[in-house]
């Protein structure tokens, strides 16, 4: 998938569309995330003040209901308001405030037919794609571990699928296998080794999905995308503030949230790196962030999902393995790509990170048991 064009006309159209005082400024495309194409804008008032705000457009091949997207992260981010607000603390740098359309609407679709949201941007707090510090991974962990138990209490129902099965790992490897038998754009040939590798282990594929359809595991309120790079960090006191990237919110198991914010955190080398010398799961930013998730939430998650964590961590990691080379296989029509083979080499790499996860798991059950 190739990043769209927006021309200053366009923003300028957008912006006013949000019921905000001032008109754009100025702006500057933000380079992050495989899905969303995002800009920080900068508004500027009648009295001269500035304020900085996000817009973001809403991938609709992905996400093709963003209608529930947008009701999902209202709900969730005024319940988490409120209740920092009951505490006494100040939200404004702890969860994101959207903002309604001048008619009122959770977000504007264009004359093109795209679909843009705007929040405000937090400043002075910045994103990481690759950290091996033990403290950030520690207040990342707990920045997921204190959002699920956060919306413990958050009324569920009010809450819809914004993708469905997103994290069924038998689902995915349905997908993969029409990708297989379809094979598009002629490059299934290609790729025989990768498809051995998830084969030989399709008969793990379908555990945490069984755990929950038989009421073992329960379902919470969960983020479902829990990379590093989706906690905004302070840039002065380095503590995690603010979970973003929402759009994946919705009924989930705490061991997946878990299980992929590992995959991210604990890989040695970038997500498409092409050298698998370098890539590895590193065990002591695994200990990090378990101390810090599995702590603050200590004493919320049940033992079933306790003894799953671990599981979690591998079957997400294949499962994004799996989703990398279906794409690929399928000619990149869902993650955004710099290069042909981009998609190959993140299932690559994950691959990597599951034969070591594979390893090391004796060590990981290990950490598990010390935290919870």
């Amino acid at each position: 998938m190739k990043e769209s064009v927006v021309s200053r006309e366009e923003l300028e159209n957008i912006c006013i569309q949000f019921d905000v005082k001032g008109k754009l400024d100025c702006y500057e495309a933000i380079k992050t995330g495989h899905i969303n194409d995002t800009f920080c804008v900068k508004f500027k008032r009648d009295d001269g003040t500035v304020k900085l705000y996000t817009l973001q457009s809403i991938n609709t091949y992905v996400f093709q209901n963003p209608e529930i997207v947008m009701n999902n992260i209202m709900a969730v981010t005024e319940y988490l308001r409120e209740q920092y607000h009951a505490e006494g603390l100040h939200a404004s740098r702890r969860v994101l405030r959207f903002y309604k359309t001048v008619n009122g609407e959770n977000f504007y679709r264009d004359k093109k037919g795209r679909c843009w949201r705007l929040y405000v941007f937090v400043d002075k707090a910045s994103t990481y794609n690759n950290v091996s510090d033990p403290e950030l991974l520690f207040n990342a962990g707990k920045a997921f571990g204190e959002f699920q138990k956060r919306l413990s209490s958050f009324p569920m129902e009010l809450l819809q699928e914004t993708i469905p099965d997103f994290h069924n790992t038998p689902s995915r490897y349905r997908q993969l296998k029409d990708a297989i038998s379809r094979d598009p754009v002629g490059r299934a040939g290609e790729v025989g080794d990768e498809v051995a590798f998830f084969m030989e282990r399709e008969n793990i594929a379908g555990k945490l999905y069984n755990l929950q359809q038989d009421g073992i595991l329960p379902l919470r309120v969960t983020h479902n995308d829990t990379k590093y790079n989706n906690v905004l960090i302070d840039d002065d006191t380095h503590e995690a503030i603010c979970v973003i990237d929402l759009d994946t919110v919705m009924p989930g198991l705490s061991v997946h949230d878990f299980g992929d914010a590992i995959r991210f955190a604990t890989a040695s080398a970038a997500e498409d790196e092409k050298d698998l010398s370098k890539v590895y799961m590193n065990i002591d930013s695994f200990d990090a962030f378990s101390k810090g998730f599995i702590g603050m939430a200590k004493g919320f998650f049940t033992q079933s999902e306790i003894d799953n964590m671990v599981t979690g961590a591998k079957l997400m990691t294949l499962e994004c393995a799996v989703r990398f080379l279906t794409d690929y296989i399928n000619g990149d029509v869902y993650f955004k790509t710099d290069y042909p083979e981009h998609n190959l080499d993140r299932a690559r790499t994950q691959i990597k990170l599951v034969s070591d996860m594979e390893k090391k798991e004796s060590e990981m059950e290990k950490i598990i048991k010390k935290y919870s």
